[in-house]
């Protein structure tokens, strides 16, 4: 099907972040279709478009909203369904590589602030908050602005259009911390707390911001609900295949030459999309990039063809993440790269679990050995066993992410790593592979 933009349909117009403009190409109209609709047909609207959450998990946006408990009619609520509900933003764009969110909040503010209004009518939520990352000055400036202007023209507020809904927005700045982004970690923050993640269940839906069922989206997926509501689900259906279906920004970053935020239907291929972007740039050809960040497994030039949807770059063995795609040619060295994200996770780790605190340190104790020309021929497999001890043990995501980028650097580019050892240490390598039986480690 032909490029139709969607998501940004308004980045090319004349102050776009204002409401003026906004109201002039349809903003706020979905809004009032919704008020217009009761909550739980908003709910089952939602679930069958098949949006699924932007933030990089992929998970039914519908489903999440559904697991907010809700007083049964005509019974006096108790437990969780008695508690206020919240709805959180997760605004903390901080992943390497990821850049589509805080573009959509220069450029468009309002759709986020409309998609909220939305989102919290459905969840029956009075109060929402915006977590956005500290760093994200100028786009903390424009979300303040555009929920000041929502409030002044009746968006927002008290009995919102004669509805009887009341409704307050806050944009909450963060402090610029990597496991904000986790989304217990998030509330932590919110509260006041140090931002360090939760054990889980219990689950926010459950017990969340104040210990109150808590519905935490993404922003892409929150600005994706208006144009939800106007069209339709068979609409929204139209755009990707069956199970990852609606339009997608992809952030294209690194060795092409137009780097940027390109949207396509969710299934565009990684060939696809470097060819809107100009292509690697000239004179040199793709060595390998990221699917979804350096938290995903690194593809390369195999994979041009893979569909850039949840579900087809699972079976292809990486995470389609927050599609932040970047781009290596054959002068990188993938071992200095990888040193670099380790290196992010090291230092953004909460230090709250072992397998992470100290796992991220030793891996890049060893992996700037081995780029500073020092690596010892027992260094791969050191690499290999301090990420086993790592992946799947850690308290959150951030210690598996950052097993990622290793684990598949040594699957496809082992040789590049073994070219970096002295040359006493490689012929020791060679010697223990020449050495050891066939099948002794069956």
């Amino acid at each position: 099907m032909p490029l139709t933009p969607v998501l940004t349909t308004r980045y090319a117009e004349d102050r776009s972040w204002t409401i003026e403009t906004y109201e002039r190409t349809e903003g706020y109209v979905a809004w009032r279709e919704a008020l217009g609709m009761t909550p739980d047909e908003l709910v089952t609207l939602v679930k069958d478009s098949g949006l699924r959450g932007r933030g990089g998990a992929g998970f039914p946006t519908g489903m999440k909203w559904s697991f907010i408990p809700q007083p049964k009619p005509g019974e006096t609520p108790t437990g969780p369904a008695a508690k206020p509900k919240y709805l959180v933003v997760n605004a903390d764009e901080g992943e390497p590589g990821t850049c589509k969110d805080v573009p959509l909040m220069m450029a468009d503010p309002h759709s986020l602030v409309e998609g909220v209004a939305i989102a919290s009518y459905a969840i029956r939520c009075h109060y929402a908050v915006v977590y956005v990352r500290g760093e994200a000055v100028h786009a903390h400036r424009r979300l303040v602005a555009a929920v000041a202007e929502a409030y002044a023209a009746g968006h927002l507020g008290r009995d919102v259009h004669g509805s009887g809904f009341d409704l307050d927005v806050v944009v909450h700045a963060g402090a610029g911390a990597y496991i904000c982004g986790e989304e217990t970690a998030l509330l932590d923050s919110l509260e006041g707390m140090r931002g360090q993640p939760r054990l889980k269940p219990p689950f926010p839906a459950v017990a969340g911001l104040y210990g109150a069922p808590t519905v935490v989206n993404n922003v892409e997926t929150l600005a994706s609900v208006p144009f939800v509501v106007r069209g339709g689900s068979a609409w929204f259906k139209a755009f990707g295949p069956e199970k990852s279906p609606g339009p997608k920004i992809y952030s294209l970053s690194g060795r092409v030459v137009h780097p940027g935020q390109y949207e396509a239907p969710m299934g565009t291929t990684m060939r696809e999309l470097l060819e809107m972007a100009g292509g690697v740039r000239p004179g040199h050809q793709l060595k390998f990039w990221t699917p979804g960040g350096s938290s995903t497994p690194y593809f390369t030039a195999d994979h041009l063809d893979v569909p850039l949807d949840f579900d087809s770059v699972a079976a292809a063995g990486s995470m389609l993440g927050t599609t932040a795609l970047m781009v290596f040619d054959e002068t990188d060295s993938i071992v200095e790269a990888t040193m670099r994200f380790t290196e992010f996770y090291a230092h953004e780790s909460c230090g709250k679990c072992t397998p992470c605190r100290e796992g991220t340190y030793w891996l890049t104790q060893i992996l700037e050995r081995l780029v500073a020309g020092h690596g010892r021929a027992t260094d791969l497999d050191l690499l290999t066993d301090t990420c086993d001890n790592i992946l799947g043990r850690s308290f959150c995501a951030l210690g598996d992410g950052a097993t990622s980028c290793i684990a598949s650097s040594l699957k496809y580019f082992r040789d590049d790593y073994v070219a970096l050892l002295p040359p006493d240490e490689q012929g020791r390598l060679g010697r223990s592979l020449r050495l050891e039986p066939v099948g002794a480690k069956a």
